[in-house]
């Protein structure tokens, strides 16, 4: 192996992952985030979307991937050939007020993964084409993608963000600012003891799906909140999503946690219809069992970027 093969992956590794000129999972502004539903920072989350449609407003979240990529969920696109009605903002903060930094987009087409039936089977993910290209600034970027190898351990600390309803039937009110909440990854055993525990209401938590929230309830995402993001904060500080915001029973009732399409069964879906997207976690693969050539191609490289 030469090390004309192995410079882009190096820069890649000591860089992060760029996505058409702009690296994801890291906010240009970087705040601080407050634990537990409440309103997020301006620009804290760069990459959270708003779905509406012209008939009913607000209809769900999704997250930005790329220039002319969003993921959201399936269900929140129930006919996908029929996307004429939809509207996609990208940089908003407040639902009902002014967003100085926010562009809207209409949607050339969307992609469902051909099993998809509705949220309780799975599949429930949604990849969307804009047809116009967003433009980074620091209030819009984009989120990065697991590899199918990436691990979101229980227990693990994530946040899901939205513009859903705070309680039960109740919608977010004012000018309705994006809110955030602090959730704990569940264990797909957990959370399928947890919902076997009403046999009126039998969930089954398939392969594709992950689960975060709090066994006594209190936290969680709502009714307006589906598509939008889970992400978690990797060991290198950089976000990663997980989960994509799909069904729940209830809003933070006990024993229901939220329930979320689980991100890394889904990469052949991702690369086959967005194939230069890089996902969170492969590049290491491109040096294993040579690290010799590794320091030796990293050595000639930083003394080119010194030049």
């Amino acid at each position: 192996m030469s090390c004309k093969i192995l410079f882009p992956a190096i820069f890649w590794w000591v860089s992060g992952i760029v996505v058409h000129g702009q690296e994801c999972g890291r906010p240009p502004l970087q705040e601080n985030r407050i634990v537990g539903g409440v309103d997020a920072v301006e620009g804290a989350w760069p990459w959270q979307v708003d779905v509406q449609t012209s008939q009913n407003g607000h209809v769900c979240g999704g997250s930005i991937i790329s220039e002319k990529w969003i993921l959201s969920a399936a269900h929140c696109f129930p006919n996908p050939s029929d996307v004429g009605s939809y509207i996609i903002y990208v940089g908003r903060h407040q639902i009902n007020g002014y967003n100085a930094h926010e562009s809207s987009h209409r949607v050339r087409q969307v992609r469902v993964p051909s099993g998809y039936v509705e949220p309780r089977s799975g599949q429930d993910v949604a990849l969307v084409e804009l047809s116009t290209p967003i433009t980074w600034s620091d209030y819009v970027s984009p989120i990065c993608l697991p590899s199918s190898g990436t691990l979101f351990p229980s227990g693990m600390n994530c946040y899901v963000t939205g513009w859903g309803n705070i309680r039960d039937d109740v919608p977010l009110q004012g000018a309705g600012t994006l809110q955030e909440v602090m959730v704990p990854i569940i264990s797909q055993s957990s959370c399928q003891k947890m919902y076997s525990l009403d046999p009126k209401e039998p969930v089954d938590i398939q392969y594709d799906m992950i689960c975060a929230g709090y066994q006594e309830g209190g936290k969680d995402s709502c009714q307006g909140d589906s598509g939008g993001p889970l992400i978690c904060q990797m060991v290198n500080g950089t976000w990663v999503q997980a989960g994509v915001v799909s069904f729940g029973e209830g809003c933070a009732h006990s024993n229901k946690p939220g329930v979320y399409a689980r991100l890394t069964t889904f990469t052949s879906f991702i690369a086959e219809t967005v194939p230069a997207l890089r996902l969170y976690g492969r590049a290491h693969q491109n040096w294993y069992g040579s690290p010799a050539l590794l320091v030796s191609c990293l050595s000639a490289f930083l003394i080119l970027v010194q030049r």
